[in-house]
């Protein structure tokens, strides 16, 4: 049997130092293929080192609701947010702004259906409680997905919070945030594991990986990054700043 592995991220929000330590873990496993599920830059310091670390090491980058509104913020617009617009090169936003809104593949004859936030729009949010009505919605086909085969397993981000959920054989899964996790403070990431037939194993399996929130906090200091405050705070405790 051929065994593919492909390894999820998300949420990277310009925190480099999270998101090199979980690329080095992902190169250490031998895992060659990853897809990022978005929202590359914004929040944290480094928004456009880690859309040019992406844009090298990935084979898929979906836009997530950071990629999709922050390049087009006006210059009138409020002054975090034009650091956050301005600290990205005209590249950069540029390439965010075209990035795709879901992604598609098959493992181990599983259909699985990759994107942000929801199948509506990567500004449209499913959490972790969610109703009967919204995990059924995750696996339907829209304007935002297409009209391929509607999937099996569906993974998704945005949230910032881990999660794997089964229902009536339909697979629904969260790969959490690389650089702001608000369900514990270490970055997490997804692997993905089949083969190229309906019978062969499939997995889905959830990594954490520490590194040195210190140092890129350190970076959002040395810098002036607006709201570095409730950044730290978020980085070191995983709560959210609207509940802090």
């Amino acid at each position: 049997m051929s065994v593919e592995r492909i390894a999820l991220i998300s949420d990277i929000h310009g925190n480099l130092t999270a998101l090199d330590a979980v690329l080095a873990d992902i190169s250490a496993r031998g895992i060659r293929r990853i897809f990022n599920l978005g929202d590359t830059a914004g929040k944290g310091p480094r928004g456009d080192d880690a859309v040019a670390r992406c844009r090298e090491v990935c084979e898929v980058n979906v836009r997530g609701n950071w990629d999709d509104f922050l390049p087009g913020i006006p210059d009138d617009g409020l002054p975090e947010m034009l650091w956050w617009r301005d600290e990205l090169s005209p590249e950069s936003r540029a390439w965010l702004s075209g990035l795709p809104l879901s992604a598609d593949l098959e493992l181990s004859g599983r259909r699985i259906r990759l994107f942000h936030a929801s199948a509506e729009s990567p500004h449209v949010r499913v959490h972790f409680h969610h109703t009967a009505e919204q995990f059924a919605a995750m696996f339907e086909n829209t304007e935002m997905t297409g009209d391929g085969p509607m999937p099996d397993v569906v993974g998704y981000a945005d949230i910032h919070d881990a999660y794997i959920r089964s229902v009536d054989g339909r697979t629904l899964f969260n790969v959490g945030s690389v650089g702001n996790p608000l369900d514990e403070p270490t970055p997490s990431y997804v692997i993905l594991e089949g083969g190229s037939t309906a019978s062969d194993p499939f997995s889905v399996q959830f990594v954490r990986v520490p590194y040195d929130v210190e140092a890129e906090i350190a970076v959002a200091e040395a810098l002036a990054m607006p709201m570095r405050e409730v950044w730290a705070v978020e980085l070191r405790t995983a709560v959210f700043r609207g509940r802090q």
